[in-house]
């Protein structure tokens, strides 16, 4: 018998800095202290069947990660967190544990969009930055170029506003495509609004399923 858990959790702190493959490792190095049943694919390097949803970019935090794992039993969803809440870094906090169906297509493509709240670290003109976003908003096509290749941005903004709070702070709010072949990146709408994404801190809030 196999079980196929999903486990949310959030990515903070100096894990902002942990690319997808050191994730991917650190949660098989916790799941093997944590004594888990991990299920290992065949051949000559097997290797743990774990999967995360959608690589978060360096620098990125998270309040809403999510992976599946493969176990060799069935194990309480409780008992999950608890043996793993004592191997994982504090700046990995697990959400929840659930156990999906094995017949669910792979969790790379159940993603469909993902949520990012954006911080403005240095001082913009609020309202010249709400009409830019709305300018954004109205245009039929955005060309960019990615790794050589042209695309649209235009289609992978599914949405974006401006928030300004009573201090004078600033962020935005996007929800951006993230199917596979059409994933919008918060640092090119960043640059198409004209604003450097170092003076931002970045955290995707939402990964929206089918």
């Amino acid at each position: 018998m196999i079980m196929r858990a999903r486990i949310t959790f959030s990515k903070q702190g100096a894990l902002r800095y942990t690319g997808h493959l050191d994730l991917h490792r650190l949660w098989e190095r916790a799941m093997r202290r944590a004594d888990l049943p991990l299920s290992y694919s065949q051949g000559f390097h097997p290797q743990p069947k774990i999967s995360l949803a959608s690589a978060l970019p360096l620098g990125f935090s998270s309040r809403d990660e999510a992976l599946d794992v493969r176990f060799n039993e069935e194990i309480p969803a409780e008992e999950i967190t608890a043996r793993l809440k004592d191997n994982l870094p504090p700046d990995i906090q697990i959400i929840r544990v659930e156990s999906v169906d094995e017949k669910l297509p792979a969790l790379q493509t159940l993603v469909l969009s993902a949520v990012y709240q954006v911080e403005l670290t240095e001082p913009v003109d609020g309202s010249e930055l709400r009409q830019k976003a709305e300018e954004l908003l109205r245009a039929e096509s955005l060309p960019r170029e990615r790794r050589g290749k042209s695309y649209d941005l235009r289609p992978l903004i599914e949405s974006l506003s401006v928030s300004i709070a009573a201090d004078r702070k600033i962020s935005l709010h996007m929800r951006l495509a993230a199917r596979e072949g059409a994933t919008g990146r918060p640092e090119e709408v960043l640059n198409a609004l004209g604003i450097e994404p170092e003076y931002t801190r970045v955290e995707r809030t939402q990964l929206i399923f089918q």
